[in-house]
């Protein structure tokens, strides 16, 4: 599993559903997980955007057709942006450094 975070801005229906049934964000935690990607946190936020989600998916081409999924409701509309653990981007200039070592010892 991949993390990915999701900014997502709500739509003027989406506000209106929000208003009326805030648990409907709870629901769709729910969904979420339906389709294989876990929540491990979610927050409202003050900004350019409305909620930012920190989730587990399989893969690219599965959060990008789930973004899509959730966006042709036309409540939300949604960016994804795959994270990286800090570590392994660290540990990927390493991996690189002696990969360049070993074609310059040869």
């Amino acid at each position: 599993m991949s993390t990915y975070i999701i900014l997502s801005n709500l739509t003027d229906e989406g506000a209106k559903t929000l208003k009326h049934n805030p648990e409907r964000i709870k629901e769709v935690n729910k969904e979420f997980e339906a389709l294989g990607v876990k929540v491990l946190s979610q927050y409202a936020v003050l900004g350019p955007y409305d909620f930012v989600n920190i989730v587990e998916g399989p893969d690219n081409v599965q959060m990008a057709r789930i973004a899509a999924e959730l966006s042709s409701r036309g409540s939300v509309r949604v960016l994804t942006m795959a994270a990286i653990p800090i570590d392994e981007f660290i540990g990927s200039f390493q991996k690189k450094t002696d990969t360049a070592e070993l074609v310059t010892s040869v």
